[in-house]
């Protein structure tokens, strides 16, 4: 289009707009959104549940309180967080270990003496953000013959919220 022919039209918005009792002002913009609550945590269909909570009743767990105390009396053992590295980065019970659980069969071995001094009777104690994955882990470990693995059922954030001790990596 044209500079005239964009004038022209420009010109008849305008003339339309003041005929039918409009204004040539800016049109004020609309106020920025406000803020939203940060989103729920994800559900999961009941089979999910179902099966952390079958899972759980096969293991050995422990709440939060009991972690804490053996924490205190240093006898968690092996401390291993399955959370995901990024997860891990954020603050992690002193102490622990980072070992995922999609990568825990793997990374386990090396932690428990193998090749040459394999223990599993190990003690380990696995925590996660919510107590599924780390139940979950728990159970893997029980499944590869590791005879001395516990569970802790807890919110991680509870335990911050407890004012408990967070460390953060170097």
């Amino acid at each position: 289009m044209s500079f005239r022919n964009k004038a022209l039209f420009t010109a008849l918005i305008l003339a339309g707009m003041v005929l039918a009792g409009g204004t040539t002002a800016p049109v004020a913009q609309a106020p920025a959104p406000v803020p939203q609550a940060a989103a729920p945590a994800p559900s999961y269909p009941p089979s999910i549940n179902e099966m952390v909570a079958k899972t759980k009743s096969q293991i050995k767990t422990v709440k939060m309180a009991e972690f804490k105390a053996a924490l205190d009396r240093k006898d968690v053992g092996l401390l291993i967080d399955v959370r995901q590295e990024n997860e891990f980065a954020d603050g992690f019970v002193p102490g622990a270990v980072n070992v995922p659980r999609g990568l825990i069969e793997f990374r386990i071995w090396k932690l428990v003496g193998f090749p040459d001094n394999t223990r599993m009777d190990t003690k380990m104690t696995l925590y996660c953000a919510t107590g599924g994955r780390c139940a979950l882990a728990t159970k893997t470990l029980q499944d590869l013959g590791f005879t001395n693995a516990t569970s802790v059922d807890m919110l991680f954030n509870d335990w911050v919220k407890a004012g408990y001790p967070v460390a953060k990596p170097k």
